[in-house]
Formats: C-alpha cells, structure tokens, sequence
C-alpha cells in the first residue's frame, strides 16, 4: 500500500492479507481510511466456502463476484451470483453465503463497514477463543454480525 495525504494506492497481490482455511482476503480499502463508514475486501474462496446465515443492523453489504458462483441464502430464495454479477445486501436482511468450488469476489461494506478490523481481529485469536462461545457472539455484535 502506498498512501499519500489525499491517495492511496493499493497494488495487485497487495494489502493486509488474512489466510483463512475458508477464504483468502486483502483489504484493499482499510475503515481507518474512511472514518470507520467503508471497508474494501478482495476474497478469493477457497471450494467448500460457506459462511453462516446472520445479518447486520447498521452494515450494507455489496459483493461483486470476479471468478466462479458464489450462492447468497436469503430466508425467502437463493440467488446464484456469477462472474460480473453485483448483489447489494441492506442492513436487517438474513443471510447466508456458499461456494462449492472456490471462487473470487470483491465485498464492499458500509454504513459501519469496520469489517477489515473484525478479520485482523480474527487473525490474532486462539483455537481457545474460537471454541468460547460467549467470546464469539460479543466480537460478532461488536462489528455489527448478528447469528441466530
């Protein structure tokens, strides 16, 4: 990343870079940039990728997806999204994501889109803090994910 007083320029293969065993992100617009209202993420989906139905109270999500099906899980349908297909998620909607095969997408989040401090955050935890169930539901809530 490369930031000047008015620019930031964040190259190809750049970013902070968070490996999951699900998915492979870089964040290419950090909240600290935007006053905590927008991050920007580049997700590559590793196969068999699902992400568990929640939903957001304040946070919009917009996913752009680059490479491959991503599957948005909606109460009332499921909406398969293909390369160049953009599905913008509002605030206080349930839902849920999968990708059998792996894929790309791009993911924007505003309105309280600190999303990028919820994955450093994750990066920086335990197996222990993963199992502790009390602990989970706070850092959720604390970036504005509700489950259940």
């Amino acid at each position: 990343m490369k930031a000047t007083k008015d620019k930031i320029l964040v190259r190809n293969g750049e970013g902070e870079n968070y490996n999951y065993s699900q998915d492979h992100c870089f964040i290419k617009l950090s909240s600290h940039h935007t006053s905590g209202e927008l991050s920007f993420v580049e997700d590559t989906l590793k196969p068999g990728f699902y992400l568990a139905r929640h939903h957001h109270k304040i946070m919009t999500e917009i996913f752009y997806i680059l490479e491959g099906e991503v599957e948005l899980i909606f109460d009332d349908e499921t909406i398969v999204c293909k390369a160049g297909d953009t599905l913008t998620v509002p605030p206080k909607v349930w839902h849920a994501a999968k990708c059998e095969k792996g894929g790309k997408m791009l993911s924007i989040f505003s309105g309280r889109g600190r999303f990028d401090v919820y994955l450093e955050k994750l990066s920086k935890m335990t197996d222990e803090d993963f199992a502790n169930a009390d602990l989970m539901k706070q850092l959720s809530e604390d970036f504005d994910i509700y489950e259940r």
